[in-house]
């Protein structure tokens, strides 16, 4: 298997996006993807996309994007796992570019949500449920999450100020973020007073339904040191894995079991610890995902995520800094591009072209994306090679 490295970054704007399509979306982060990149081709193309259908009546995505990215003639694939689309995405090109398949790949997530209203886009959300047990009785991911909250909370003490601190500290890092949906302060006080969605989640404890692309390059190493003269952005390890759907069918729902599992597939593969990790972005669609994430991912003993957390962590300035780009909760969650999006910021952490938000060190990072309440998910460490 050959070593790959990520090679360039795009973004799209972020938001509520009216005047934008689903390919437009998609063209203008591929193609700056492609820029930074310099490569001279690209021989594949990978995209994320959770529910096109439902969100835009436009199945074959692959096909369409590779059409107005200028890319007809490649292979163009849709991938989908509910949230962690583009973070699978992400793994397949990796593994494409290491089994030598090809040289040049391009893989890019996209969504398109505020197209529906939001009882549609709750709709939408919920397939990627177990929808015969779970949405079809009424359970939407809000009230799936606010039920691992509850557990978590009634296990291990967790307190709902720690959940709320969540929120407050992507926020933060949020405003340091140009390319963030809401670049606005939030306090703990704000996020417990805001309108109840599922008792303990209120409305700032959830992420937003998000209009939005991102895309990278992918190279083999020895290829990209050729066309890329500062430090290199190199794939260390990828690790996938998958879950019972239903939280009825789960042993234990205040534990994420396959984020668990991706994590030790991809330290295993980058011969990595967690200790090794520098900074990480975690699928924070909810407060208490984050809180979850960051047990599962190792960096924490379980159930200590919430006092993780109080004592200041993950901070910008902590001991393992999470979300540095604001997270699904600020930077915003278009669902199919969202792991594409956590690949970027490791990225620009890793060059140190992150700006405001640069953390001091940036040696090794992680990005960790799930669908669903982690029916799915896949966790990719990357870490800087050269100076």
């Amino acid at each position: 298997m050959r070593p790959v490295a990520v090679i360039g970054v795009g973004l799209s704007p972020w938001g509520e996006l009216w005047r934008s399509s689903l390919r437009d979306l998609f063209a203008q982060a591929a193609l700056k993807a492609i820029k930074d990149s310099g490569a001279p081709r690209i021989d594949s193309l990978l995209v994320g996309c959770m529910s096109g259908g439902l969100f835009n009546s436009q199945e074959h995505v692959g096909a369409l994007v590779a059409d107005y990215t200028g890319l007809k003639g490649v292979p163009a694939t849709r991938v989908e796992s509910a949230c962690a689309s583009g973070g699978v995405a992400f793994r397949q090109g990796v593994l494409e570019v290491a089994s030598g398949a090809s040289d040049f790949v391009l893989v890019g997530g996209v969504e398109k949500m505020t197209d529906l209203s939001g009882d549609g886009a709750t709709f939408a959300l919920s397939t990627a449920a177990d929808f015969d047990y779970e949405a079809y009785q009424g359970a939407t991911f809000p009230a799936l999450y606010a039920l691992m909250a509850r557990a978590h909370m009634d296990k291990y003490g967790t307190t709902r100020e720690q959940l709320a601190m969540v929120a407050a500290k992507n926020h933060d890092n949020g405003l340091l973020n140009p390319n963030a949906q809401f670049k606005m302060k939030v306090s703990v006080q704000d996020v417990m007073n805001s309108v109840k969605v599922a008792e303990p989640l209120c409305l700032l404890d959830c992420s937003p339904i998000t209009d939005g692309a991102a895309a990278v390059v992918l190279a083999p190493v020895e290829l990209a040191a050729k066309l890329k003269k500062g430090p290199l952005a190199k794939v260390l390890g990828v690790g996938q894995a998958a879950d019972a759907m239903a939280l009825a069918q789960r042993e234990d729902i205040t534990r994420l079991e396959a984020a668990e599992l991706a994590a030790q597939r991809a330290y295993k593969m980058a011969g990595k610890s967690p200790k090794d990790i520098d900074f990480a972005e975690v699928h924070d669609c909810f407060t208490i995902a984050e809180i979850c994430a960051i047990e599962a991912l190792g960096f924490c003993k379980p159930g200590q995520g919430g006092k993780f957390t109080e004592q200041g962590h993950t901070a910008l300035k902590g001991s393992k800094p999470i979300n540095t780009s604001g997270g699904l909760k600020s930077k915003g969650h278009p669902v199919g591009a969202t792991g594409v999006a956590q690949i970027v910021e490791l990225v620009e952490q890793l060059r140190g072209a992150a700006g405001e938000r640069q953390l001091s060190k940036a040696r090794v990072g992680l990005a960790q994306n799930m669908g669903g309440t982690c029916g799915s998910s896949v966790v990719s460490i990357l870490g800087r090679e050269g100076k």
